[in-house]
């Protein structure tokens, strides 16, 4: 019985953890430019228990019994299909029209150092400078980087702005001048080795090389030729990827599993005051 609840208590936790993934999607089905995780579970290893010494019986299944000791959460996926694109019709909301492909942001790392992070949420604003400049910032206030890996900085009075082919940012002025800006657009080859840090941003895992990996196996950035195969276009933002029905079927399975392993846990509980009680 003790092992029965060890058994079922080790899944329960990875249960759990299962759920809060599932509760994040949900929670995040309405941010611009979420990806949508998926958890997977593996066996736990398993006890070998030799009790067929003296048993001639030909077997055609592995001999012995195997006891399990429950599952594990093995791995967290995020799904980088592309979302539905909304109109917003709104200037500075850029949205990416293929999949893998991700703005670069400058975000603050310790006193004075910035890191490039990498998103697709796209809603942008204009940050007021004190030298009659503005600076392209996300909705996090983080400067957006161009081509060169520098925060995009304008002239004020901009009138409008419009995206052209390869990622270019056009920003038009009243008297008739026209300022070209080339985003810094990644594309990920290896999707799944990027770090979650926080909301929407990923990052390259600080283990990379551990991991037998070199930068440029992982991410490109798309620069000369390669700027064609940019597809971007501004009034529109995509939308998150997670299906909502699909969380919700998960929920309630997951949950379903987690109350069948809570009852084992009940009744390996119950026999074990039997056998207490026995006198």
């Amino acid at each position: 019985m003790l092992r029965t609840m060890i058994t079922a208590t080790n899944t329960m936790g990875q249960l759990q953890n299962k759920l809060d993934t599932i509760s994040n999607n949900i929670a995040n089905s309405g941010t611009h430019g979420y990806k949508a995780q998926q958890a997977t579970f593996n066996e736990l290893m398993y006890q070998q228990f030799n009790n067929d010494k003296k048993d001639p019986t030909a077997r055609q299944s592995p001999v012995g019994i195997r006891y399990g000791s429950g599952a594990m959460l093995g791995q967290i996926q995020t799904n980088h299909k592309q979302g539905s694109l909304q109109t917003t019709d709104r200037d500075l909301d850029l949205a990416f029209t293929k999949p893998k492909q991700y703005f670069n942001i400058l975000m603050p790392d310790g006193e004075n150092g910035t890191k490039t992070v990498y998103t697709r949420q796209g809603d942008f604003y204009l940050s007021p400078l004190n030298n009659g400049t503005v600076m392209l910032v996300n909705t996090d206030g983080y400067p957006v980087a161009d081509a060169n890996g520098q925060p995009i900085t304008l002239p004020d009075n901009v009138k409008g702005f419009a995206v052209r082919d390869g990622g270019s940012l056009e920003a038009t002025y009243p008297n008739g001048d026209i300022i070209r800006t080339d985003l810094a657009v990644t594309e990920f080859q290896k999707p799944q080795l990027m770090e979650h840090v926080s909301g929407t941003y990923l990052g390259l895992p600080n283990n990379l090389a551990e991991l037998g990996f070199a930068q440029a196996e992982v991410v490109t950035d798309l620069q000369g030729a390669n700027r064609q195969q940019i597809g971007m276009q501004n009034g529109t933002l995509e939308l998150s990827n997670v299906n909502l029905s699909k969380e919700m079927t998960d929920l309630i399975e997951t949950q379903r599993a987690y109350q069948f392993n809570a009852r084992a846990v009940t009744l390996a509980d119950q026999m074990l005051g039997l056998i207490n009680g026995i006198r």
